[in-house]
Formats: structure tokens, C-alpha cells, sequence
């Protein structure tokens, strides 16, 4: 279709006229025309900045290829001179307002789902709440014994057990335990608590107690509150958990996921229109409040659609409710890539960046002021995280460009917060001026380890050898880079006015190993942190019972003056060195990266999945999406660079690992064998372009590689 001297795929442009513009008081000229201001505007800028990143890169490998023994401070003043290390600015005051409760006040576990998949955008919606009893006693976080088919008592015993201790630790009552209470009531006001000898007694702090549902002489639910998280006791002496204990309670139902990102980038395979729409619908579904979808579970046809919200009865009498439903952020892609479901006016692909901030802020319109408005923000705000940005000269460029949005869709100014995902070197080194640029709209920063890995072999390929990608985590960088986001983000003031926030927890299935480290992430001061799963949130959410962060980041505000990260350790380059690593050792590391390389790369090229659990090496499920590809394929890309392994060493591992991978996917019957046909797979192609052009691809990223193989791949095998 043509309008305003664009090209739009047929199939974004009818659903942008039959699904998006009805209740918006927009016209489709206005829409459209809008569209091709933006990239009159914004186009060549995006590209210029591109080309900034190449000849920054060019001018590093150069004098990395020029000085191979330099020493710290003359890398240091090369950064300068360069331009890729920036002054930083002396006082930074983020101002961001109109933010809502889980961005301010609460804090607590995060999801990232792919938005193409409405059943994942649906159970990470809902997860909001979830039941305490049966993320522990479906997983290894109390046992590692599998459950017994059927209830299992004394599973379910240790699960009780668990949860009685948990109400005593966080929600004391005075001069008693949770399990010796035989019935909660409310009375004048107070949660009253009857115990096995006859006596009643209250909680240690009466205003834990927050609301009910039910009968108030016997409830059916108790509302509690601590950290600014709530806690459901659902009562029910009929259900067979109820039955068995005194109280009659039968679960403890979790405030979990507060907020979730919805995401358009690095879980999703979105290579074309038809992609885009799916993700752009379901993005539309959730902002009307109306996405839904049909399934079979146990057999019966059900309908999944977003939860409402929760209603209660308060101390006194009164009703009130609580958001049912995550705090839902949108993940944009970054600046580097294009789409062809519109063409500019003279034929090209736009960038895709572009293409996402205006469609997704056009699509939440309907939670600004559409008939379903507020669903998402009550403060009428719409949350975008934008991936990928190389430092302050990125981040201004994305705020203007929702300042533009703002403009043209006629929102209040600040009304689309941005969230800077700290996961390029060249944005970790200069955070505090990227912050700068976005201190009226900023309302998240996290760390992404994995990317920020992937781009610290890349941006320094010419430097050496690198170390293996397990041991690289144990380097001094690493532990300066998480330290300083925190730091800085404080020190900024971002306390109260964004989340600051922790990489994600990759292995679903490890639920003890979760208990027993990532309590780290609000001990470090970070307001959230990435969970795998709805059940892996409920979890977490203990973590935050343990931690009050507003009280931890004032801790650490207070010691910023002696703890500050040292810049030159954000700087070391982690290379092998002095580290000996045997033939095992390297045959292995072989292994282990082609082997976790291929298990992705062939359901992302040939089946369209973007993000999954993929048994590694040692059959280990771990999540995997293009971050961790970055890093496998960098770190092959490295070692083929400096000689260090050859070429016929990495095929030979790539194709013995293609073979154990055909065989973890064996019961998949769509799956495609790679081996031995080599040359016909698709996706095994792929995966050896990546590696052996690794040098060459653009920050080392793996989207235009994916992206054209997976095209190839719709072809191929349609």
C-alpha cells in the first residue's frame, strides 16, 4: 500500500487501519504522515550514528593491531582520543516523573517474554500473583526428590513448613507462631489470631494486615503486606492442603512479578511483516486489554485471557483493589537493523527502531486514552526499553525520537519513559552522561551480562586471546560493571524514580541453586531482577521479603564516596594472558560453544523460535537467546583471529556438536537433522557464518546473519 510516499506491507497496513486507529481519534493520513516525518527526521541520523560505531571500532582494532603490549593508561588515553570514552559529567539529577507504584516504590522480580507469543505474553501478564505452595512444591527449591504422583504428604509437609516459617520470619505474630493459629478473624479492625491453647493473639505489627476477602468472622482470604509486597492466606478447610492444617489454610499466594517487558528484540525471530504484525498485535491485545487466546490444558478447551483486578475489604470496612496484572514495558529493537514491511520513498528497508517506537507508542495509545485506559499505567505513562544503544550519543538520539512521538501523537511531553539497558561497553563506560541525556524520561537501567560480554570480546578483537567465557566471568570487569550501573544509577537519583535492574537467572530448572544466589540482586541494591518464569518469580519474590532495597540503596548511598568503581577495572580487556588452558581444556571450550551455538541457532533460523531452553553439553537446560550467541560465536570468531584454534578444529566441533544436538531434539517431529547433510541445513550454515565472519559482523551482533538465513529458511521450507 502507498501512502505518504511510503510502501507498507498490506498486512501491517490493514491491521494498523482496522485494529489500531478505531478509537483513537487518528486519522490514517495523520498516522502515516507522521510516520514519514519521523524518518525524514530520523533516518539519516540513525545511520550516521552507525557508521560512528564502524569507525570507532576500525580506529580500536587499528591501534590494538599497533600496539600489542600497551600499557593501561595508554589505551585509557586512546579511548580519548577517539572519542569513545567521554568526559563524565559532574552532577546528574534525574527527574522523571509520573511513574507508577512498581517503578517508585515497589520492588521486586521481572519478566522478559517474546510479545510474538501470546500464551507467553499471557502467563507473564498474570504473573503478578502466584501461588507460593506450588512453585515450591513443584520444583527442586525445597527437595530434589520428584514429587509422587498424586499429593505427596510429605512433600506438601515441608512446603507448610516452609511457609509457616516464612509468615513467622516476615509477618510475625506477637508471642506466637502462624502454626499454632486455628482461625483467622477480623475484628475491630485487627487481624485475630486464635491459637491450639485458646488464647487470641495479633500480629507483632497490626498494619501488615491490609485487607480481606470474604466473611469476616471467616475470611476466605487475608491480605498482607511487607516491603511493599503483598501476600495472599487462602483459607479453605474443604480443599485436602486445607484439611490438613489447623488454620485451614490452604496456600499462600505471592505478589511476584510486578512488572514484565514485552519484547520485540532479543527473544523474538521478527525477519518480516508478517512477523512484525503478530508482534504488534499481541502488543495491541494487551494495551486494549482485550488479548486472548484458545488452548488445550489437561485435555479441556480453555480460554487464556489477562486477569482482572483484585478486590478486597479493608480493616474498616471499606473496598478496595489491587492491580491484577504485571506493570508491562515494551523492549523496542535497537538502531542497527532494518525490516521490509515499510519502504522509505526511495525503496529502503526503514530501520526497524524507527518502525517500533512509532507503532508500539501508537498501539498504547489505547492505554492512554482509549475505553480500556489505565489497564497497564495508572499514571498514563507508556514504558519503552531500547537495547543496543553505544553510549550518550545513542541515548539522546532515541529521546528524541520520543519526543517526536510525543509530538506527532499529541502525548504530554515525558509521556513514553525510556529504559537504557546497560549492555554495551561503550555505554557502561560513559553511564553516567547516557543517563544525563535521558534524566526527564529515564525509568530503568539494568545490566546485561551476557550482551556486554559479547560486545567486550568484539569491541576488543584485536587485542589477543580471550579468555574462556567461564572463566571470563570471574574477571575484574565483570564485578565493576554491575557495581557501577548500581552506583551510578543511585547516585543519579534514581531512587524512587526508575528501576534499576539485574541480568537473568538462565537455568528454569535449578530453583534451589536461584534460592541460594540471586538474593545477591537486592543485596547489590538493584529494584529487580530477571526471572525465567512465572514460578521462578514467585521465588524470587523471597528475596525481596529478605531485603527492604529503598532502605539497602540509602545504605549504599551513604557509602558511594568510599566504594566508587574504579574506571580502569571497567576497561581491562580480558584476555587469556598468563592463563594456561591444556588441549582438554580447549577441545572443550570447542565444545561447549558450538554445542550451545548450533542448539540455538537451529530453532531460531528454521523453526522461528527465538528464546528457549536448550539442553547444553552436559544436559543442562539453559535459557538461551541472542546474547548468548553474541558470546559463543565471539569467542570462536576471537580465537580463529589470533590462530589460536584453526578452522578445521571448529568444523570438526561444529559438526560433532550438530550431531548431539539432532539427537537432544529427536522427539521434536518437525525438528530438521543437521548432520550429514551439512551443506542442505540451513541453519547449520548459519551457525558457521557466524562464527567464521564473526570478526565482521556488525558489534559482533548476530541480527543480520539470523535474520537473512531465517528468510532463506521461510523459503527453503515453506
Amino acid at each position: 500500500m502507498g501512502h505518504a510516499n511510503l510502501s507498507i506491507d498490506t498486512q501491517l497496513y490493514t491491521m494498523v487501519e482496522q485494529e489500531i486507529l478505531p478509537g483513537l481519534n487518528l486519522t490514517s493520513d495523520q498516522v502515516w504522515e507522521s510516520l514519514a516525518t519521523l524518518l525524514n527526521e530520523f533516518q539519516v541520523r540513525n545511520q550516521n550514528l552507525l557508521n560512528k560505531r564502524e569507525q570507532l571500532q576500525t580506529s580500536l582494532n587499528q591501534w590494538h593491531l599497533d600496539h600489542p603490549t600497551s600499557e593501561p593508561a595508554a589505551y585509557k588515553a586512546m579511548l580519548q582520543d577517539i572519542g569513545y570514552l567521554l568526559p563524565e559529567p559532574e552532577q546528574v539529577s534525574v527527574t522523571t516523573s509520573n511513574v507508577d507504584i512498581e517503578i517508585s516504590t515497589v520492588a521486586g522480580p521481572q519478566l522478559v517474554v517474546p510479545i510474538n507469543n501470546a500464551r507467553y505474553a499471557l502467563n507473564a501478564a498474570n504473573a503478578r500473583w502466584g501461588s507460593l505452595y506450588d512453585a515450591l512444591y513443584g520444583t527442586d527449591a525445597l527437595t530434589s526428590e520428584t514429587a509422587a504422583k498424586g499429593y505427596d504428604s510429605k512433600r506438601g509437609s515441608q512446603v507448610i513448613a516452609f511457609a509457616k516459617q516464612l509468615l513467622d520470619t516476615h509477618l510475625p505474630l506477637h508471642e506466637a507462631s502462624h502454626s499454632q493459629v486455628t482461625q483467622y478473624t477480623v475484628d475491630n479492625g485487627q487481624l485475630q489470631c486464635q491459637l491450639d491453647h485458646g488464647q487470641v493473639t495479633l500480629l507483632a505489627e497490626p498494619t501488615q494486615f491490609a485487607g480481606f476477602q470474604g466473611d469476616a468472622k471467616a475470611p476466605k482470604t487475608l491480605l498482607l503486606k511487607h516491603n511493599n509486597l503483598h501476600l495472599e492466606l487462602h483459607i479453605d478447610r474443604e480443599h485436602i492442603i486445607g484439611a490438613s492444617d489447623l488454620a485451614g489454610l490452604k496456600d499462600i499466594v505471592m505478589e511476584a512479578a510486578v512488572s514484565t517487558i514485552m519484547d520485540c528484540e532479543d527473544s523474538v525471530t521478527a525477519v518480516d511483516a508478517e512477523d512484525k504484525v503478530i508482534v504488534y498485535r499481541n502488543w495491541l491485545g494487551l494495551m486494549k486489554g482485550d488479548l486472548s487466546i484458545d488452548m488445550q490444558k489437561n485435555g479441556v478447551s480453555i480460554t487464556r485471557q489477562l486477569n482482572s483486578d483484585r478486590h478486597y475489604q479493608s480493616a474498616d470496612g471499606s473496598s478496595f483493589s489491587l492491580h491484577g496484572r504485571s506493570l508491562l514495558f515494551i523492549r523496542n529493537v535497537g538502531h542497527l537493523m532494518t525490516n521490509n514491511a515499510i519502504l522509505n520513498s526511495q525503496g529502503d528497508e526503514i530501520p526497524e527502531g524507527i518502525m517500533d517506537g512509532f507503532i508500539t507508542s501508537l498501539c498504547a495509545l489505547h492505554d492512554i486514552r482509549g475505553p480500556s485506559a489505565k489497564g497497564n499505567s495508572r499514571t498514563g505513562s507508556i514504558y519503552i526499553v531500547k537495547p543496543k544503544m553505544h553510549g550518550p550519543e545513542e541515548v539522546t538520539f532515541t529521546c528524541d525520537l520520543f519526543g517526536r512521538i510525543e509530538d506527532l501523537l499529541d502525548l504530554p511531553k515525558n509521556t513514553l519513559k525510556v529504559g537504557i539497558m546497560d549492555e554495551e561497553r561503550r555505554t557502561s563506560v560513559n553511564l553516567k552522561a547516557c543517563i544525563a541525556q535521558a534524566s526527564e524520561r529515564v525509568a530503568f537501567i539494568n545490566t546485561g551480562f551476557l550482551d556486554r560480554t559479547g560486545d567486550e570480546i568484539h569491541t576488543s578483537m584485536q587485542a589477543g586471546v580471550m579468555l574462556p567465557k567461564g572463566i571470563m566471568k570471574q574477571q575484574a570487569w565483570i564485578a565493576a560493571y554491575e557495581d557501577n550501573n548500581v552506583e551510578t544509577g543511585l547516585a543519579c537519583g534514581l531512587k524512587g524514580r526508575a528501576q534499576i535492574g539485574k541480568g537473568m537467572w538462565a537455568k528454569p530448572d535449578c530453583m534451589a541453586e536461584m534460592m541460594a544466589t540471586k538474593l545477591e540482586h537486592p543485596m547489590s541494591g538493584a529494584s529487580t531482577a530477571w526471572v525465567p518464569s512465572p514460578t521462578a518469580a514467585v521465588l524470587h519474590a523471597l528475596h525481596y521479603h529478605q531485603v527492604l532495597v529503598q532502605e539497602r540503596q540509602s545504605e549504599l548511598l551513604n557509602l558511594a564516596t568510599s566504594t566508587q568503581v574504579k574506571q580502569d577495572d571497567l576497561l581491562e580487556i580480558p584476555l587469556l594472558g598468563s592463563h594456561s588452558l591444556s588441549k582438554n581444556d580447549i577441545a572443550r571450550e570447542l565444545d561447549n560453544n558450538c554445542q550451545g551455538l548450533l542448539g540455538y541457532v537451529i530453532r531460531w533460523v528454521e523453526s522461528g523460535i527465538g528464546c528457549s531452553k536448550v539442553a547444553d553439553i552436559n544436559q543442562v537446560g539453559l535459557m538461551e537467546d541472542r546474547a548468548t550467541l553474541r558470546i559463543s560465536s565471539q569467542s570462536l570468531a576471537n580465537w580463529l583471529e589470533h590462530d589460536f584454534v584453526t578452522k578445521d578444529m571448529v568444523m570438526d566441533s561444529l559438526k560433532r556438536m550438530a550431531a548431539l544436538v539432532d539427537e537432544q531434539n529427536a522427539g521434536d517431529p518437525d525438528y530438521r537433522n543437521m548432520a550429514p547433510e551439512f551443506n542442505s541445513s540451513v541453519g547449520f550454515q548459519a551457525a558457521c557464518e557466524l562464527v567464521f565472519e564473526g570478526t565482521s559482523q556488525p558489534s559482533g551482533y548476530t541480527e543480520p546473519v539470523l535474520h537473512r538465513r531465517r528468510q532463506e529458511a521461510k523459503r527453503v521450507y515453506a
